[in-house]
């Protein structure tokens, strides 16, 4: 099938090819009647603008860009960034911009990316996400002057525009929740340590955790896998002491400890509080429905896009902080056997 062009357009409608393209662009040279019947054939025969044609006339490429640096066996189960993408989409849905997406291995894959993209001028903007401690992205970003804007923040992102939420205030409520219940030997399942936000969580479970005297506070590291977060939960219930709750960092771990704690003859929550990070379709398909930290991640995804848009069409922006989280309570949680007064 040809695809049509604006010399069909033309021929259709009677025109020459500089008239159809005033019309086309919007620009004056026409009458209002016949921009009005070049619009109609246009969009009869499905005529849709070259995105080559156009980057060589206003130097965009009608794309901003998305690199995730996971395992791709990781993204297939992670349902967070499959919620983060659809509210990008979403917010590009009314935009003549698409996404153009990524999955590398390594930082060094995606930092070639990013400049490939700048080169090959195939993306007006990028999107980061996944923080790190004196993250070199930022600094490369900047250097090649290429619009981008992050979900993370406040802290880490150079003089890029951030998207975040309170994780802070988020583990601060998590921690209250247990101990509320009585529970005074806590551990928490977190995401890898380079990571910034995994950072803010760790500080915040910390504080909380003295400020609310627990006995015991323990975070160890995993990578969002089911395998490591049953493999962590494991170790955590094997030692002399356990906790009578674990907090993990993402909803798939948090569904693999309960199936270890069911294997392991834990019965969860009389003996063991469970905890997830990122509430999602998993932590209610599961018995018992998992207590989750709810985040509204589309969101996330469609203020950076937004903000993203406005920045390539040469609009200041500023930082945007995102609704708060707030704590989803399930049968996960309860006091623990043992438990005494709350005093």
């Amino acid at each position: 099938m040809k695809r049509p062009t604006i010399t069909d357009i033309a021929w259709r409608a009677g025109v020459s090819k500089g008239a159809v393209s005033y019309a086309l662009n919007g620009k004056p040279g026409v009458s209002e009647p016949t921009r009005e019947r070049i619009l109609a054939i246009a969009a009869e025969l499905g005529w849709q603008p070259s995105s080559a044609a156009r980057a060589l006339s206003d130097g965009r490429a009608g794309a901003i860009g998305l690199v995730i640096d996971r395992p791709a066996r990781t993204l297939g189960i992670e349902p967070f960034f499959m919620q983060l993408i659809s509210g990008i989409e979403a917010e590009l849905a009314e935009s003549a911009e698409a996404l153009l997406l990524k999955v590398t291995e390594d930082r060094d894959a995606e930092m070639d990316t990013y400049r490939r993209w700048w080169a090959a001028r195939r993306v007006d903007g990028v999107i980061l996400v996944d923080l790190c401690a004196g993250d070199p992205r930022v600094g490369l970003i900047e250097e090649l002057k290429l619009p981008a804007v992050v979900v993370g923040g406040p802290a880490g992102k150079g003089s890029l525009a951030g998207v975040w939420s309170d994780d802070a205030g988020a583990m601060r409520a998590v921690v209250d929740h247990l101990a509320a219940l009585g529970h005074r030997a806590i551990a928490r399942v977190a995401g890898p340590a380079t990571f910034l936000h995994t950072a803010v969580r760790s500080k915040a479970f910390s504080s909380a955790a003295r400020r609310r005297r627990l006995a015991r506070a323990t975070t160890i590291h995993a990578d969002y896998t089911g395998e490591a977060g049953a493999q962590a939960t494991r170790r955590l219930l094997s030692g002399p002491t356990p906790p009578t709750a674990i907090v993990f960092d993402n909803d798939v771990m948090a569904v693999a400890a309960l199936a270890v704690a069911q294997e392991m003859r834990v019965p969860v929550p009389e003996r063991l509080s469970i905890v997830a990070w990122d509430d999602s379709a998993l932590c209610e398909l599961v018995h018992p429905a998992l207590t989750a930290v709810r985040r509204n991640i589309a969101e996330h995804g469609a203020r950076a896009a937004a903000l993203l848009l406005r920045l390539v069409a040469g609009e200041p922006i500023t930082d945007a902080e995102c609704s708060a989280p707030t704590l989803a309570t399930r049968g996960s949680t309860a006091p623990p056997v043992d438990a005494e007064p709350i005093k």
